[in-house]
C-alpha cells in the first residue's frame, strides 16, 4: 500500500483542498501545494534526502525549517537555496545537490531592481508573538513601523501552536489555542494604518551608518529607522552524538511546522530527545496528526517543562526516559534507529544500560539560543535597540506577548509618546508569566462523594488562571496567588464543563454522583481525535502519572465544535472515581525496544560540530589541547563556521568543547562577525539607477 505523507484530518486543524502545482525533483514529476515551499513539497512526496555533502558523501536532510541552517539545501532553477525557505513555482525544476553545485551562468542583460529606501520610526525585525503585540502597542500611538518577517504570514511560532495556551487569559489569552492567538494578534496589526507590513523579507545586517539592509521580494530595500526592536525569536540548539547529522533528525520547530502548518504527516515513528515544553508539546502535536510517539528521553532526573505537559504524555501512552540520553543514531540514508541509555548523576553513561528504539524520525528538542545578532550590530552602529520575545529571553509565548506589549510602549514613550509610566505590576507581571515550573504538590482528593464536582490535577506551580477565570461561580480559586496559585474547587459546581474545555493542561476531570454513587459519571477532556472514541467503547483508563486503573466503558462523547475538545464520558467505580484522569490511546508494544540494543563504540570525538564543513569534536579537541583559543584561528585551520549556515549552528557546540578543555567563555576569542546574516545573491546589491 503507497503511503501518504499529507494529513487527511486532523482534531484541530481544518484540511482543506488547495490547488496544486507541478514541479520536478531530479526529473521526475511532482505536485506540491501552491504556497508550499520546497522542503515541504518534498517530504510531502516521500523525499527525505535532499543530496550528499560535497566533503564526505554524507546524505543531506532538513533540520530547522526556519532559514538557520543549509541541511536543506537543493538547486531550485539552476540555483542553491534553502528549500525551507523557498516556494514552489509551476514547473520549478528541482534537483538535489550533489557535491558542490555549479555557479550558474548569469546572461547579459539580466534584470537587476533599483535599491530602494525608506525611512520609518521603528523597525520590528521578526512578526511572531513579540513583535506583533510591540506594533499594536506602538502604531496606537501614532508612530510608524514597519514589520518585518521572513516568512509568508505573520504569526511565528504562533501558527505552529494547536494547544491551548497557559498564562493569564486577560494579558496573554489564556485557554486559547496559539494558532488562534496569531490570527488576533495579525487582525490588528492590519488593521493600523501606521504598519507596514514586509512578509518573505530577511534582514540582512545593521550597519553602521544607522541603516538596515533587508531582502525583501528578491531585491534589496534599505530601511533607515529611529528605533529598532528585535523580536526576531530564537534558533534551536544541536545536539552531538554518532549519526546527529542523517536525515530525519529534525528540530522541535522543523517538524510541527511540517505537521501543524503545512499538514504533512513526516513520520509514521516518532523518538524525541529533551523533556523541556518544547518536547513534550511536539510529542502532543505528533499523536493528534496520528504519529506513532515512540518515547522521549531526557538527561535530567526530571522533565523541565511543565508537569501537566509531561502527566498528558505519559497518561495517553507515550514512555519518558529521564536519567537517559541519546548514544547514537543509526542509519545509512537516513535514521532509522536510535540507541539511549541511563546516565549517572554526573551525566556519564551508565555501560549496560542501552536500548535501541526503531524510529524513522528524531526530534532535537534541547534548548533555545535567542536570535541576538541584530541587537548586537545595533548597539555598535548606536541605533537605539530593544528586544523582546525569544531574542531578549527564552521564555513562554504567554511572555512573549506580554513583554512585547510593555516593550512596545516604552519604545513609544523613548520616541516622544506622552503616555503614563508603565505599571510596576505590569513587570511584576512580565516576570512571574516567565517563570520556570515551581514546586509540584502531592495530590489530595475531597472527601465529599455527592452533587458533582471538578477534580483538579494540576499540581505544578506555573503561570496559568483560565480555570478560576472561566468559572460562573466561582468556584475554582488560585491559592496564595492569582497566577501562579494552585487552583482548588472551594464551593459548588453545576456541571457546566467550561473548566474541563479551557484547562490547557487538560488536568481537570468532572465527577458526577447525582445518577450513581457507586458507579458515577466521569468526564474527561480529550483532544487527540485521530484515535476516534465512540459510545460504547471501551477504553484503558489511567490516573495522574500514566498507571492503568481499569478499562472503564464510553456512556457518551460530546464533542465541542467552538474549542475542538471532546468530553468523553465513563462511568468508573467510587473507589477509583476521582483518580481517573485520562485513557491511553498508544499500545505499549509499539513503544517497546528491539530486542538486543545495537551498541557502536562509542567515541564522542566523531560526533559534528560543524555540520556544513562536517569538522569533528576531535579536530576542535585537538586544536584546544595545542592552545588555540581563537574560534577565528579554528575557523581558518579547519573551516569550522565557513559554511552556509554563518556558524548559527556550530558556535554553540563549538563552546561546549571549551568548557569541557576547562575554558570559560571569557578565555576564548570569539568568531568575528561579518555581515551578511544570510546569504545574498550579490545582484541584490546592484543598483540598477545609477549603473553601479
Amino acid at each position: 500500500m503507497e503511503k501518504v505523507y499529507r494529513l487527511k484530518e486532523h482534531p484541530i486543524l481544518k484540511v482543506k483542498e488547495q490547488e496544486e502545482v507541478l514541479f520536478y525533483w531530479n526529473k521526475s514529476p511532482m505536485k506540491a501545494k501552491k504556497g508550499e515551499v520546497i522542503a515541504s513539497a518534498l517530504i510531502a512526496n516521500g523525499v527525505k534526502v535532499f543530496g550528499h555533502h560535497h566533503g564526505d558523501g554524507s546524505p543531506q536532510g532538513m533540520f530547522c525549517a526556519n532559514g538557520q541552517c543549509a541541511k536543506c539545501t537543493v538547486i531550485a532553477n539552476g540555483v542553491p537555496v534553502k528549500s525551507c525557505m523557498v516556494l514552489v513555482q509551476e514547473n520549478m525544476i528541482v534537483e538535489s545537490a550533489e557535491g558542490l553545485p555549479e555557479v550558474p551562468v548569469v546572461e547579459e542583460g539580466v534584470v537587476v531592481n533599483p535599491v530602494e529606501e525608506y525611512k520609518t520610526d521603528v523597525l520590528i525585525i521578526g512578526g511572531g508573538p513579540a513583535g506583533l503585540s510591540a506594533a499594536i502597542q506602538i502604531a496606537e500611538q501614532n508612530y510608524n513601523v514597519i514589520l518585518i518577517d521572513d516568512k509568508n504570514m505573520l504569526g511565528g511560532k504562533l501558527v505552529l501552536q494547536t494547544h491551548k495556551f497557559f498564562g493569564s487569559v486577560e494579558d496573554s489569552y489564556a485557554g486559547t489555542r496559539g494558532i488562534e492567538i496569531g490570527e488576533l494578534l495579525t487582525e490588528k496589526v492590519m488593521e493600523h494604518k501606521n504598519c507596514d507590513v514586509w512578509l518573505n523579507s530577511t534582514a540582512v545586517f545593521v550597519f553602521k551608518d544607522k541603516k538596515v539592509g533587508i531582502v525583501k521580494d528578491n531585491g534589496y530595500r534599505i530601511v533607515e529607522p529611529k528605533a529598532i526592536l528585535n523580536a526576531a525569536g530564537a534558533r534551536e540548539k544541536f545536539l552531538r552524538f554518532p549519526g546527529n547529522s542523517l536525515p530525519g533528525i529534525y528540530g522541535a520547530g522543523a517538524f510541527q511546522t511540517l505537521v501543524n502548518r503545512d499538514l504533512i504527516k513526516p513520520s509514521e515513528r516518532l523518538f524525541i530527545v529533551g523533556g523541556g515544553n518544547v518536547g513534550l508539546i511536539a510529542g502532543y502535536h505528533a499523536l493528534q496528526a496520528g504519529i506513532d510517539v515512540i518515547g522521549l528521553v531526557e538527561a535530567l532526573p526530571q522533565c523541565g517543562g511543565y508537569k501537566v505537559h509531561s502527566d498528558k504524555l505519559r497518561r495517553l501512552g507515550v514512555p519518558i526516559h529521564t536519567s537517559h540520553t541519546v548514544v547514537s543514531a543509526q542509519g545509512d540514508e537516513f535514521i532509522e534507529s536510535v540507541t539511549i541509555c541511563q546516565v549517572d548523576s554526573k551525566f556519564q553513561r551508565i555501560k549496560g544500560t542501552e536500548k535501541t528504539f526503531a524510529c524513522d524520525t528524531l526530534l532535537i528538542a534541547v534548548g533555545l539560543e535567542s536570535l541576538n545578532e541584530f541587537t548586537q550590530e545595533a548597539e555598535v552602529a548606536g541605533i537605539p535597540v530593544y528586544a523582546a520575545g525569544d531574542s531578549d529571553e527564552i521564555a513562554e509565548a504567554s511572555s512573549a506577548m506580554f513583554n512585547g506589549k510593555i516593550t512596545g510602549l516604552k519604545i513609544a514613550k523613548d520616541l516622544g509618546a506622552e503616555i503614563d509610566d508603565i505599571p510596576q505590576e505590569w513587570y511584576q507581571k512580565a516576570e512571574v508569566l516567565k517563570k520556570h515550573p515551581g514546586e509540584v504538590h502531592q495530590q489530595k482528593f475531597s472527601d465529599v462523594e455527592e452533587g458533582v464536582m471538578p477534580v483538579i490535577h494540576c499540581l505544578q506551580e506555573i503561570p496559568c488562571n483560565p480555570c478560576s477565570t472561566v468559572c460562573p461561580l466561582q468556584s475554582i480559586q488560585l491559592k496564595d496567588d492569582p497566577l501562579m496559585g494552585l487552583p482548588q474547587f472551594v464551593n459548588k459546581c453545576i456541571g457546566c464543563n467550561k473548566c474541563l474545555l479551557i484547562c490547557p493542561g487538560l488536568a481537570i476531570t468532572l465527577v458526577d454522583y447525582r445518577k450513581d454513587k457507586e458507579n458515577p459519571t466521569v468526564t474527561l477532556p480529550y483532544e487527540i481525535g485521530n484515535y476516534p472514541v465512540k459510545k460504547g467503547d471501551k477504553v484503558k483508563c489511567v490516573n495522574i502519572d500514566g498507571d492503568f486503573l481499569a478499562e472503564l466503558e464510553v456512556i457518551d462523547v460530546v464533542a465541542n465544535a467552538s474549542v475542538k475538545t471532546e468530553l468523553v464520558k465513563v462511568l468508573a467505580p467510587r473507589e477509583i472515581a476521582k483518580r481517573v484522569v485520562s485513557f491511553r490511546v498508544q499500545d505499549e508494544s509499539i513503544t517497546q525496544p528491539l530486542a538486543e540494543p545495537i551498541i557502536t563504540e562509542f567515541a564522542s570525538d566523531d560526533s559534528l560540530v560543524c555540520l556544513c564543513e562536517r569538522v569533528t569534536v576531535g579536530e576542535v579537541r585537538a586544536l584546544i589541547r595545542e592552545g588555540v583559543t581563537d574560534i577565528n584561528q579554528i575557523k581558518a585551520i579547519t573551516r569550522l563556521g565557513m559554511g552556509p549556515c554563518g556558524s548559527k549552528t556550530c558556535d554553540t557546540l563549538l563552546k561546549q568543547v571549551f568548557r569541557e578543555e576547562g575554558f570559560g567563555i571569557q578565555d576564548v576569542v570569539e568568531n568575528t562577525k561579518r555581515p551578511v546574516f544570510v546569504e545574498v545573491p550579490l545582484k541584490y546589491f546592484v543598483n540598477a539607477d545609477e549603473g553601479e
